[in-house]
């Protein structure tokens, strides 16, 4: 079968060029055919020898996703569903701000993670996307987008690993897509503008600071263990304290001097005073230095079968003012695009669940429903 180029970063490229007796730089301009002009066809790319593309055309292929809908929200921000077969599907959404155009990106089809805040989560977990489906969300998002904006310009400027699933559990398929993204030949992106965003994998984390630093996110979600348990499973297996220290490891190499922290607002399980106080407690002073960091904290949006609702916003701005008062940056996210379930945790597509996650959250409901004390201490590392 034919190689998909679009799975393949600059280095892969000129490997498989070389394997067909071309240059290195003959790589370099198929490259900026596919990721810079959109091309799909190697007949029309004009300055490849013609007995090049004759040999692409037997052994290669450029092959993005179908796409099964879209809808564009009153403002502006627009959501894709994409076919990745097998009866599964993703998204991808494109967020557009006066400063900025913003894709948030895929992964995974469904994911595993099982946070309970997130409806994506509840789809369960189908598989990992191939590095060719995660570029290929941008490779089709930037090229649509020039066409509909009629611009000739670049139009999206950040990438946001935020979309459906566990970036860091698709680690080997991740890396190479970041690269394309990074790569002046392909998308020309910074490492500035580019998030992974991680409900904390700990391993992984020191794998990409070593391999490919980009901006980093972590979805905090709960000042304490106990809380986190309950809301990120993940984390009875890297509890807090790990996670933290995998953070201020990151910062060794990361593009930015601050780690972003997400933290979503579940009203009367997160959201109280004495949550702020941990959460102070805990990113200054953690390893005797903290963890340099700013707060984003996410609106939730409902779903019913999380049986959780969203903070009151007055709850929210005091929740942000007492960070904020202890010299943490703290912002608050607008919701965007959450008429067309485009909204963050709102990304759950058509997902074979095949992980029989309904029947696990609906055992962990029970302890969800149930108040959760606000003064929870952080439990000490074992």
């Amino acid at each position: 079968m034919n190689t998909n180029l679009l799975d393949l970063d600059l280095d892969g490229l000129a490997a498989f060029c070389e394997g067909l007796g071309e240059k290195r730089f003959r790589a370099t301009q198929l490259f900026r055919w596919i990721h810079q002009r959109g091309a799909r066809d190697f007949a029309q790319m004009s300055d490849l020898a013609k007995s090049l593309r004759e040999k692409l055309a037997v052994h290669a292929r450029i092959e993005g996703l179908s796409v099964i809908s879209s809808h564009e929200s009153a403002d502006g921000t627009i959501k894709w569903l994409f076919d990745v077969g097998g009866g599964n599907a993703v998204e991808a959404v494109f967020i557009p701000e006066d400063d900025r155009g913003t894709l948030c990106i895929s992964s995974q089809a469904g994911c595993a993670v099982g946070c309970r805040f997130c409806s994506t989560g509840h789809q369960g977990f189908a598989r990992n996307l191939t590095t060719g489906e995660i570029v290929g969300q941008l490779w089709f998002a930037e090229h649509f987008l020039r066409g509909h904006l009629k611009t000739g310009e670049r139009v999206i400027s950040n990438v946001v690993m935020m979309g459906m699933g566990e970036p860091l559990q698709n680690y080997s398929a991740l890396v190479p897509a970041l690269r394309v993204m990074l790569d002046d030949h392909g998308y020309g992106l910074s490492r500035r503008r580019v998030t992974v965003s991680t409900s904390g994998m700990v391993r992984n984390i020191d794998k990409l600071g070593e391999e490919c630093p980009v901006a980093l996110a972590v979805s905090l979600h709960a000042p304490n263990n106990e809380l986190r348990d309950h809301l990120v499973p993940l984390n009875r297996k890297h509890c807090l304290e790990d996670l933290l220290d995998a953070c201020n490891r990151y910062l060794e190499h990361a593009p930015r001097d601050f780690i972003t922290f997400e933290y979503c607002m579940l009203d009367g399980v997160n959201d109280q005073p004495e949550h702020a106080r941990q959460l102070i407690d805990l990113v200054k002073h953690h390893g005797g230095t903290g963890v340099p960091c700013k707060f984003n904290l996410i609106p939730f949006n409902p779903f019913p079968e999380s049986g959780l609702t969203r903070s009151p916003h007055k709850q929210v701005v005091a929740f942000a003012k007492l960070l904020s008062d202890a010299g943490i940056v703290t912002t608050v996210r607008k919701t965007r695009g959450d008429d067309i379930a485009a909204a963050c945790g709102q990304l759950a597509g058509d997902v074979q669940d095949r992980t029989r996650v309904g029947e696990r959250i609906a055992r962990q409901r029970t302890i969800m429903l149930k108040p959760v004390p606000a003064a929870m201490a952080v439990r000490d590392e074992e």
